[in-house]
């Protein structure tokens, strides 16, 4: 992975443990006069250069894929894929969204409109040197299609577009698509890089963000009577779900199992969470129920959390309602609070965050948790500390915004 708390999993772990946040003052674009001016940004040093690429794929590309490219580097060398011969067996599924425009590309086809503009759009255009691949870079599309023939994907490939799913779902239709028989292994995860004006000037206008905090790093509270909005943040996760027998013929590295994935869709609000929980219900229920497990086996809840007041309150409820007196000694913890939101590659470094977990028996903090909410119920949102806690078994939470829902079961490695 590659975060605003830096790059790979241990170390992203390790300044996770520690309770430190990646949220500072926007520098990408002049953010002086937005009420929100605070985001979770990568340093440009993570970001690699690759000289092998030829100018017109390079062009094509734009700053989501130089971050999934950082991952998937990671991911691909790790778990040596490689290595793998049946080409035509290795596939590729990411959750992007694909690029926004710039201010001066928006004013560059604004200025050819006229009466006459579809008509004369390509010359005009033309006279200006107008740079066609940004209408590639828009599609959502693009970063799979970069990533598949990066890495030699022939396989199954798939781009998915649900907004702060995206990631999860990614992983989880991997999870399907092997279990199907459809490839032996799955370079999949997500990516988002909306710290653009355009990207987040949406969010301002829609009043998602937080704009009341006494330093960028304390914006973000999941489950905090004083949350006010999420921290929108940029990143990118990978890994490589594979075939637990095709993995073991292999010698592959083997970190964890899915055990089971969910997903749903609100089907109420294109803004706002079903008020009853009921999306995220059955997303959980379906993992669990996939997974063949009874909710009292789980033994850790990696929270969606976004520090908005309206979906901790119902995340907290959904919970309630699916786990009954077991949610009692539940715990439960966001990783926005210190990453910010990640949108589309949330879901994918949440998971790589809970495996992580599960191998360190550490479970990642809730940082600047200090006033409780009666809406926020859940007694255990393990505030503000790392804490060992040897745990087998959680689910990690992704529900986006439009109510679109997915949750994975995560789980230690058995080698039996």
């Amino acid at each position: 992975m590659v975060t605003c708390l830096g790059s790979g999993p241990a170390n992203v772990f390790d300044a996770a443990s520690a309770g430190r946040s990646g949220i500072r003052a926007i520098s990408r674009f002049d953010a002086t006069n937005i009420p929100a001016s605070i985001a979770g940004e990568v340093d440009d040093s993570l970001l690699p250069t690759d000289p092998t690429l030829s100018p017109q794929t390079e062009k094509l590309g734009y700053r989501a894929d130089r971050l999934m490219r950082a991952a998937c580097d990671q991911a691909a060398e790790q778990a040596r894929l490689a290595d793998l011969p049946d080409r035509d067996r290795v596939g590729c599924m990411i959750g992007s969204h694909g690029a926004d425009p710039t201010p001066e590309e928006m004013a560059g086809v604004l200025a050819c409109a006229g009466e006459d503009a579809v008509m004369r759009l390509p010359q005009l255009l033309a006279k200006q040197d107008f740079d066609c691949g940004q209408f590639y870079r828009r599609k959502p599309d693009m970063t799979t299609s970069l990533i598949a023939s990066r890495y030699l994907c022939l396989g199954p490939t798939l781009s998915i577009v649900s907004a702060c799913a995206a990631g999860a779902q990614a992983i989880g239709e991997a999870f399907r698509a092997i279990r199907r028989g459809q490839a032996s292994a799955i370079l999949c995860g997500g990516v988002e890089a909306k710290i653009t004006y355009a990207g987040y000037i949406g969010f301002v206008l829609l009043k998602a963000l937080c704009e009341r905090y006494k330093t960028p790093e304390t914006a973000s509270r999941p489950f905090d009577r004083r949350r006010n909005g999420f921290v929108m943040s940029e990143g990118a996760a990978a890994l490589v779900v594979e075939d637990l027998q095709h993995a073991r013929k292999r010698n592959a590295p083997i970190l964890g199992e899915i055990l089971g994935y969910g997903d749903s869709a609100d089907a109420y609000r294109i803004t706002d969470v079903h008020p009853e929980g009921e999306g995220a219900i059955i997303a959980m229920k379906a993992a669990l129920a996939d997974a063949r497990l009874n909710p009292d086996q789980v033994q850790y809840i990696n929270a969606h959390g976004t520090s908005t007041k309206q979906n901790d309150a119902v995340e907290s409820l959904a919970i309630l309602k699916l786990f009954g007196g077991h949610a009692q000694r539940l715990p439960v913890s966001s990783n926005k609070s210190m990453l910010g939101h990640a949108i589309a590659a949330a879901g994918a470094i949440e998971a790589i965050l809970t495996l992580e977990g599960i191998r360190r028996s550490i479970l990642l903090p809730t940082i600047n948790y200090e006033s409780p909410d009666p809406k926020c119920p859940l007694p255990d949102y393990v505030p503000n500390k790392a804490r060992e806690h040897k745990h087998s078994i959680a689910l990690s939470n992704s529900f986006g915004f439009g109510g679109q829902n997915a949750c994975l079961c995560l789980a230690a490695y058995r080698d039996e």
